[in-house]
């Protein structure tokens, strides 16, 4: 993995986001791969930014968000359908078609995720991946101690995670129990990975991934088996790695024709 350590959320989202428009630069027909929560939000303000002011071209582009909670409504507005259209997809020129969310709501959620996985397929894979990660080290909805060989799939949310999620609700009572999410074998078959962290809550799931075993309660560290993953965090979210001046010094050094 590539661990790029920067000064705060604003160069995290910038760097990320720089990523994405090298991808849509040489493959204006990309998918990308669409994580919610707050930290992607600073890579979506980002794509914003370079969509209204640089021109950035997502007409031909498609997204698959990464989860959704079961039982949610499509237009509620916690539902994961509606916050990747308000973060991201309202906000630059993708085809509201092309964005492609898991449904929670369906009757038969065992055929849904089978058809969710299969659409994937079918649109040629994800072409870059955009993560975040738990407190816990979760990617994804899958929780400590998921399969890490999982395809999109039903999943049970821990009581950390629901408490962490409650900020997003009037109350946990609200956050539901269950969730669609794509499998730890999906992301990783995506051929870029680009993970963000921001802010102190999350330097040890930080340094779980980087630095520690790969383990299933840890699932974030199977991304030291990806071909092709980078992580780029704030200095506090980087606050627990051991070698974290080393990786300093392998950006700071590397190559100018080397992008992401």
């Amino acid at each position: 993995m590539e661990i790029v350590i920067l000064r705060d959320a604003h160069e995290v989202g910038r760097t990320a986001a720089s990523a994405v428009a090298a991808l849509l630069a040489r493959r204006p027909d990309a998918v990308l791969g669409l994580a919610t929560g707050s930290s992607p939000l600073p890579v979506y303000d980002e794509l914003a930014r370079l969509h209204a002011e640089e021109g950035l071209d997502f007409s031909r582009a498609s997204g698959f968000a990464l989860d959704e909670y079961v039982g949610l409504p499509a237009d509620h507005p916690e539902s994961y359908r509606s916050v990747v259209r308000r973060d991201f997809a309202e906000r630059v020129n993708i085809d509201p078609a092309r964005v492609h969310s898991p449904d929670g709501a369906a009757a038969d959620l065992e055929d849904a995720c089978a058809r969710y996985e299969q659409a994937i397929l079918d649109a040629g894979g994800v072409d870059l991946q955009i993560l975040g990660i738990g407190t816990d080290g979760h990617i994804g909805f899958n929780e400590p101690g998921s399969s890490l060989a999982s395809r999109t799939r039903i999943k049970t949310l821990t009581e950390q995670t629901r408490r962490d999620n409650a900020r997003f609700f009037s109350s946990i009572d609200e956050v539901p129990h269950h969730v669609v999410t794509q499998g730890v074998g999906t992301i990783m078959a995506a051929r870029h990975v680009v993970l963000v962290a921001t802010g102190a809550v999350k330097a040890g799931a930080v340094h779980g991934l980087v630095e520690g075993p790969v383990t299933a309660m840890c699932v974030a560290s199977v991304l030291q088996f990806h071909p092709h993953a980078t992580v780029i965090v704030d200095e506090a979210a980087a606050s627990a790695l051991d070698l974290a001046d080393y990786y300093r010094h392998i950006y700071d050094n590397k190559p100018s024709w080397q992008g992401l």
